[in-house]
């Protein structure tokens, strides 16, 4: 019996769904993925430091809210505030790349 192979990338279903990169239904979902990707990195690396949301506040000077809202991808968090949480907050290094 033969079967079809229907299977997909991620990458083509989201060029399905959204367009080709450049277009500004495609830019917007990037730029959405992007923001949610944030949050959710500050939340796994809060949680591998044992860290609440309460103590990550503390350490930089904001407040249990503030980074739930990050966290959640609810607010948009300014380079300052993130420098200060990767570093203060978590003991890491903030790196920034761009990519064409």
């Amino acid at each position: 019996m033969k079967t079809k192979n229907n299977t997909k990338t991620l990458a083509q279903l989201i060029d399905e769904q959204y367009g080709k990169k450049g277009t500004p239904k495609r830019d917007k979902f990037d730029k959405g993925y992007q923001d949610f990707k944030l949050g959710a990195m500050i939340h796994e690396a809060r949680l591998e430091k044992g860290l609440t949301q309460e103590e990550l506040a503390e350490k930089v000077g904001s407040t249990k809210s503030y980074i739930s809202k990050i966290e959640n991808n609810i607010k948009e968090v300014r380079f300052s505030t993130l420098q200060k949480i990767v570093e203060l907050g978590l003991g890491g290094r903030l790196q920034l790349s761009i990519k064409f």
